[in-house]
């Protein structure tokens, strides 16, 4: 049983920590399909940098600063250039993916994995048999917890619920949407960032190519849901994370007595199948006017 726990826990933490990035956007009235981009970016750099200095907090804050950079062009290409959220969002997971994969290609050679000479400092033998986890894993309750109460009981919460509903009564009340987002998209950096490095650095020390394998995509469908509630998304992901632990787990348990394949796509079906079961839920896709707002004001 805890062996279970500790495999999910794992799992899950990076997953969680990109789903609150998902979350914040969300908030601010943008569908972050950017996600999977800014993680395998912020994995990419934490390792590299931690490579070239032997530092991991080096590494880390290089992974933050790259993933807020990249959160800055996300902002600079909706707000400034008027373009589609959603295409945007596409476009710097397709520039964080190809852009890993070319740092790669160019300090490495063809090495299409980069291990790195230190992992994040774990929890230790205090923890018993969760020693093997990383502090960014015992540091999570406390991000889901501030960032909850930040949405929901702070003036900063509520303006930033108005800027993504409606930018126009907002604005009406002294808040500017635009610096509403900014700050969004930029915590939601730094969140993606701590999910590429746990998942690089926590319990593995290796950076390899692609190695995200959709997580900001599923990242992106907890936040739907949790209906971009910070406590739903993180429960929304924990699932995902189960999906994924059960396939592993099931396919060393079958071996090949089942296909590998239908084993490692459970936590992609589980996606879908959440996906379906949030739009269900709420009687259908919202089809309401963030975007069209966005565009417009």
């Amino acid at each position: 049983m805890i062996e279970a726990l500790v495999g999910i826990l794992g799992a899950a933490t990076p997953l969680i920590y990109v789903t609150l990035a998902g979350v914040l956007a969300q908030r601010s009235g943008i569908p972050h399909l950017g996600l999977e981009g800014l993680m395998i970016a912020g994995a990419c750099a934490a390792v590299v940098a931690s490579k070239q200095s032997s530092s991991v907090a080096f590494g880390l804050a290089v992974a933050i600063g790259v993933c807020v950079l990249g959160s800055l062009l996300l902002w600079f290409v909706i707000e400034k250039l008027r373009a589609n959220p959603i295409i945007a969002g596409l476009g710097l997971t397709g520039l964080g993916l190809g852009g890993s994969d070319l740092a790669i290609q160019s300090i490495y050679g063809s090495e299409g994995a980069v291990r790195a000479p230190f992992a994040l400092p774990h929890l230790g033998a205090w923890a018993g048999e969760f020693a093997g986890l990383s502090v960014l894993v015992l540091a999570l309750p406390f991000v889901v917890g501030l960032l909850w109460l930040a949405l929901r009981r702070t003036r900063f919460g509520l303006r930033l619920a108005a800027s993504g509903e409606h930018p126009f009564a907002a604005r009406s009340v002294g808040a500017d949407p635009a610096q509403m987002r900014l700050i969004a998209l930029a915590l939601g950096g730094v969140l993606c960032a701590l999910g590429g490095a746990e998942l690089a650095l926590g319990s593995l020390d290796v950076f390899s190519i692609g190695m995200t394998a959709g997580r900001g995509f599923m990242a992106f469908a907890a936040v739907t849901f949790g209906a971009a509630n910070p406590l739903g998304a993180s429960a929304a992901a924990t699932f995902f994370a189960l999906a994924e632990y059960l396939g592993i787990k099931a396919q060393l348990v079958l071996g090949s007595a089942a296909p590998p394949e239908l084993l490692l796509s459970l936590p992609y079906l589980a996606t879908i199948g959440g996906v379906w079961l949030s739009t269900r839920l709420r009687g259908g896709i919202n089809r309401g006017s963030t975007i069209s707002e966005l565009r417009e004001y």
